[in-house]
């Protein structure tokens, strides 16, 4: 007879341990996260996808305080509401396998396959988030300005498979919900096609593909504006890196399961999709992300924003030298490198024509984990001169080089 069979507690208590063992050094204890009423975006949508991911949760840590039964009835309303999210199967196995005294480790009878390490790790994922403290009423730091455009902007936190979604108070991000998302195969940092990693860096959304896809995206798909242009100054390859959903036997996936693509549920994508068919929506993906508080100013940004305010001074001065001064020596426009750009320049500038200059609905947003500290700077421009008067929205790649800021990358948004 099996031993457990005599000690049916210790069943329980070996999958305790191996649950407890899904979240080291985060205390059990802990409150759960204080989530605000949602703005702006449909609020059933919000509350269903959160009372989905609380419940396996809340089953989880009751498990590892030994109310079997308490877990068991979380899990049978996760799978009467939610029938194809597996993980929740797996662990209701988990549970009834132990009962029958067959249970061996998380995700029996395979607890070595490629999948339940994916559900192993999907687990992790949700429970540090939901035990997170402070998350919600800070800001991620790459999120200095928001132009009037941009109503949301969305934060992937690469290492937490988290997608933060912020509207634009007056410039400034509040939060408004955040949902689980799956990330490549391999990880983050994507170099070149094939490669199965998500891109780390500032994109944005376009509106969604029309044409009708495979099942494995789900409901719809919207690509991202991978590789962007400094992606392409890195010799980055590769494209077809999309915002989009999961087939529709499956509620979520595995934290790295995509092929570089962001993937949410069909349930979460479609909640995005009143901000989503907007198209335009700036993402920012990050991995080792800094959060702020509210009143913290990052601490490069009032240098960056006196140095744009110098290069639209000295450029209006028509003092070309100066000018070119804020110009990296690496500098390039897609087109031209530093030297043909000055040069080009110093020909349109050598009479010292008059000419007035204005900047506005500005947006900053520092370019995540770059060897160099980066900002991608955009704003409307305003050039008026006896010969010239045109608008148009521009966007410049500011670096932080030999300690000042100078303009790297410079063409229309």
């Amino acid at each position: 007879m099996n031993f457990f069979s005599h000690h049916p507690k210790l069943r329980y208590k070996v999958y305790t341990a191996i649950i407890l063992s899904l979240v080291v050094a985060l205390p059990w204890s802990a409150t759960a996260l204080n989530r605000p009423e949602p703005n702006l975006l449909p609020k059933a949508s919000i509350l269903a996808s959160t009372k989905t991911e609380d419940l396996i949760v809340q089953s989880l840590m009751e498990i590892s305080s030994g109310q079997i039964d308490a877990a068991l009835g979380r899990l049978d309303q996760v799978i009467a509401t939610t029938p194809n999210f597996k993980l929740a199967h797996l662990v209701k196995g988990d549970l009834l396998m132990s009962r029958g005294q067959q249970f061996q480790a998380f995700g029996s009878p395979n607890p070595s396959s490629e999948d339940v390490a994916g559900y192993r790790e999907e687990a992790r994922k949700r429970i540090e988030r939901y035990l997170a403290k402070d998350t919600d009423s800070q800001i991620p730091e790459p999120i200095w300005q928001l132009d009037r455009s941009q109503a949301f902007i969305f934060v992937v936190d690469a290492d937490k498979s988290r997608l933060f979604v912020y509207r634009n108070e007056n410039g400034t991000p509040q939060y408004t919900a955040d949902f689980y998302v799956s990330i490549g195969k391999n990880g983050s940092e994507k170099k070149y096609a094939g490669d199965k990693r998500t891109p780390l860096g500032v994109y944005f959304t376009s509106p969604k593909l029309p044409q009708k896809l495979a099942d494995m995206y789900g409901d719809a798909a919207y690509p991202l504006s991978y590789p962007n242009e400094w992606d392409r100054r890195q010799g980055k390859t590769g494209s077809g890196i999309w915002l989009h959903g999961t087939p529709h036997d499956t509620y979520s996936r595995a934290p790295q399961s995509s092929d570089g693509c962001v993937v949410l549920s069909n349930q979460d994508l479609n909640t995005l999709m009143p901000i989503l068919q907007q198209g335009n929506v700036p993402i920012i993906v990050s991995k080792g992300m800094v959060w702020l508080k509210p009143n913290q100013v990052p601490k490069d940004k009032k240098a960056l924003l006196e140095s744009l305010e110098s290069w639209r001074k000295d450029w209006e001065s028509q003092e070309t030298e100066t000018y070119l001064g804020h110009y990296a020596d690496d500098f390039s426009n897609g087109n031209l490198d530093f030297n043909h750009w000055a040069e080009e320049k110093r020909r349109i500038q050598a009479s010292k024509p008059k000419v007035d200059i204005k900047l506005s609905n500005l947006s900053v947003l520092r370019y995540p984990n770059n060897s160099l500290p980066m900002a991608i700077v955009t704003f409307d421009q305003s050039f008026r001169s006896n010969a010239l008067d045109s608008q148009m929205r521009k966007r410049q790649y500011w670096i932080f080089e030999n300690q000042q800021w100078k303009i790297i990358y410079e063409g229309a948004a």
